[in-house]
């Protein structure tokens, strides 16, 4: 694997804006900046692992990078991550995903947000900082992410990631939280579609759904506009039974006029058998494009994608719900570079868990390599 694989990554970061004095900067950025996305990447969840990892792969890293002062210390990493600009820093990361997605569509995109549980001050009256991402199910890359302080804030937060995204042709999903209208208006203004899961904070329009879903369960509304579907799973001992079901009229929905290109209205109907024990749930959503009841199961299915795929992965093999790294620019500059290295080792094709990517990536530079190259794969897909 040629090494100016790994130079590829050095373009989107060029840009990027030294925060220290000219006469403090011993280190080149574009150095700091490699190898803490080759570290993060190669099993590092903290400064003095990547320091580390440098140490141990400089004769590799000189391969592409000029170190003119040797490996920065784990302190050095610190105080630059802390005073790089998160937004900046995300702003490259995006050009670099846009350059890896350019040759493919993104029709599915899911928004959700994360707690970083560990991420508060005390000392500083800070409490943990909350990250809502966005997340293509279907290529599996982290598109972006903005931080808030509270869980609360997600409602001014989506729109600020959606002003980041291109949704045109897209159908993003995103749960009760960002059921707003302003929200709604946003995505369409952008091109996309929406699905919003419906909850107590929308309490007329979940009334009204659940008044339109019941008339369609007792066949009162006209045939052609319900539909549905049904599907069961049996995996690790539980058992569950889903049903899915759209109608594709609005005319029960008092607020439809405010909902912009509002068409479908559905419930999933959720069973599950654990250990012989048997809970129930009923999920409400609305929708602006017609789909097929199957095709929302999918959709729906599929949102969860950014719970399993990253937020799953980002605390099971990066422990990030455990990271202590608290000074909020660097939390979320490190948090960014999480997201970077999912998307990376996503693309990998090897079946191994993103655990065992990572491992292997430490042990084995080829194979690192191979992992920052991915991206170039994706690219030309």
């Amino acid at each position: 694997m040629k090494t100016s694989q790994v130079v590829s990554i050095k373009p989107y970061f060029a840009n990027l804006q030294d925060p220290r004095k000219n006469r403090r900067r011993v280190h080149l950025l574009m150095d700091i900046v490699v190898i803490a996305i080759c570290g993060v990447v190669a099993d590092c969840d903290n400064w003095q692992e990547i320091e580390l990892f440098a140490h141990k792969r400089q004769d590799w890293l000189r391969r592409f990078l000029a170190l003119p002062h040797g490996i920065p210390s784990h302190d050095t990493f610190e105080r630059v991550f802390d005073r790089l600009n998160p937004r900046t820093f995300a702003a490259c990361f995006r050009e670099w995903v846009c350059a890896l997605s350019a040759a493919v569509k993104l029709p599915h995109i899911a928004i959700d947000g994360k707690t970083l549980r560990r991420s508060f001050d005390r000392s500083k009256n800070l409490g943990p900082l909350h990250l809502v991402s966005a997340w293509a199910t279907e290529q599996k890359l982290s598109l972006g992410q903005v931080a808030v302080d509270v869980k609360s804030n997600e409602i001014t937060a989506i729109p600020q990631l959606l002003e980041l995204l291109d949704v045109h042709g897209a159908l993003v999903t995103i749960d009760a939280m960002g059921c707003q209208k302003e929200i709604a208006q946003k995505i369409v203004s952008g091109g996309g579609d929406y699905v919003l899961t419906v909850k107590g904070n929308q309490e007329r329009l979940l009334a009204d759904i659940q008044q339109v879903v019941g008339e369609a369960l007792d066949n009162a509304l006209p045939e052609g506009i319900v539909d549905d579907f049904e599907v069961e799973q049996r995996e690790h001992g539980r058992t569950e039974k889903r049903r899915y079901v759209v109608v594709h009229q609005t005319e029960g929905i008092r607020d439809r006029q405010l909902w912009p290109n509002l068409t479908t209205v559905g419930m999933c109907y959720s069973e599950r058998e654990i250990d012989g024990k048997t809970t129930v749930e009923g999920r409400y959503f609305i929708g602006s494009r017609k789909l097929t009841a199957k095709q929302y199961a999918e959709v729906l299915r599929d949102h969860w994608g950014i719970e399993n795929s990253l937020h799953w992965q980002l605390d099971v093999s990066f422990d990030e719900d455990g990271s202590r790294i608290r000074r909020r620019n660097g939390a979320e500059n490190f948090a960014i570079l999480r997201r970077m290295a999912v998307s990376l080792l996503k693309q990998h094709p090897s079946k191994r868990s993103i655990a065992c990517k990572r491992k292997e990536a430490i042990l084995d530079t080829a194979f690192l390599e191979e992992i920052l190259a991915g991206a170039d794969k994706l690219g030309n897909g």
